[in-house]
């Protein structure tokens, strides 16, 4: 029943993907274009660092999937693409593995087919210790990522009802395993106060796992006979909010996965506050319809144009993206009016007119 879950999951995501094309909140932040701004691209470098790791990239492939034959060729893929562009990688929940040993090399061929790339476990928030240690070891993990997902429980036919004890054992994991704990949603975002409970808790990495992506709200309704859960696929802050709400908050790092559509996005993320962005339904579509060759591409080519996108902003590194002016308009604006956030302040921060007088001499010269 697992395994049958985990491919209905995928199935799903896809179909989601190839019929949702409108848009989401990342189309109400814009940059504000200075047209001297721009600087050589060989000057910059998209190098970020994360939990006390520099990653080459701020681009990862977020968590997706594993528990059964078909995933398991699917995470073979994602593993090869992590590897030739040496980005990180994150596996899909290890329940199944937990349940199943015999489910593992679905998980383990993540580490396999990319033995130096840097491997994120994942587990939810009510796996034992024991269970997340032996997560750790099969994956040789880097990192261990704790999913929270109670509205996707709650709208899960087969899913959990009892939440109570999440926080708790978050502290406990924390406390106990010898790697950075990074702990995200999968889709309904998380508040600042969230946050900032997970910054006092230790945690290393907040990945927002905003609304505007893969809706598991939706996935698991349409697994309902009567599909009486349909008034609970909007619940939740969009990832662009979600970096609003959190800006200023010392102590932890904040990573950006929801929603994310192209290199303009991955850009809008780190401008908002992000040091990292992860993507999953957009990779996960692309490896199902094509191969791990195009996904290769896909990835090579997000890259350069991300590149690109910091050349013209004057960015010499993803982190100075949050230097540069933007402009909040529509829902999003709406959300920081009611949260006491100045998105006006967002569109008069860039420095480049000052910086522009250091630059080089005169070309010809």
């Amino acid at each position: 029943m697992i395994a049958d879950r985990k491919d209905d999951h995928v199935r799903h995501a896809v179909d989601q993907r190839r019929t949702d094309q409108g848009g989401n909140d990342f189309d109400c932040v814009t940059f504000v274009h200075h047209a001297l701004a721009g600087i050589d691209s060989g000057e910059v470098s998209l190098a970020v660092d994360v939990a006390g790791k520099q990653w080459d990239t701020p681009l990862y492939v977020n968590a997706m999937t594993g528990g059964s034959a078909k995933t398991g060729e699917i995470n073979r893929k994602l593993a090869e693409a992590a590897r030739e562009t040496g980005i990180p990688i994150a596996a899909g929940s290890m329940s199944a593995f937990f349940r199943d040993p015999a489910v593992a090399d679905t998980y383990r061929v993540l580490r396999r087919e990319n033995p130096h790339g840097f491997v994120m476990a994942n587990v939810n928030a009510t796996a034992s210790l024991e269970q997340v240690l032996r997560a750790i070891e099969l994956l040789e993990a880097d990192a261990l990522q704790i999913h929270l997902n109670a509205v996707q429980e709650v709208v899960m036919p087969e899913g959990d009802r009892s939440f109570g004890a999440w926080p708790r054992q978050i502290e406990h994991l924390v406390a106990h395993v010898p790697i950075p704990v990074i702990v995200k949603e999968v889709g309904f975002g998380l508040s600042r106060q969230t946050v900032a409970w997970l910054r006092d808790a230790g945690v290393s990495v907040a990945d927002v796992g905003g609304r505007g992506g893969t809706n598991f709200a939706r996935i698991e309704n349409s697994r309902r006979p009567a599909g009486d859960f349909a008034f609970l696929e909007s619940w939740g802050q969009s990832t662009p909010t979600c970096l609003l709400d959190c800006a200023g908050l010392d102590g932890i790092d904040i990573a950006a996965s929801g929603g994310i559509r192209s290199p303009l996005d991955i850009a809008r993320a780190l401008a908002l506050g992000a040091s990292a962005t992860g993507v999953a339904g957009a990779f996960l579509d692309t490896v199902v319809r094509a191969d791990t060759a195009a996904l290769i591409t896909q990835i090579r080519t997000w890259l350069d144009q991300l590149r690109q996108i910091l050349t013209v902003l004057g960015a010499r590194t993803p982190a100075d993206l949050a230097g540069c002016d933007l402009l909040i308009t529509g829902e999003v604006a709406s959300f920081c009016a009611l949260r006491g956030i100045d998105a006006a302040a967002l569109a008069h921060r860039s420095p480049w007119w000052r910086e522009s007088r250091d630059r080089g001499g005169v070309i010809g010269e």
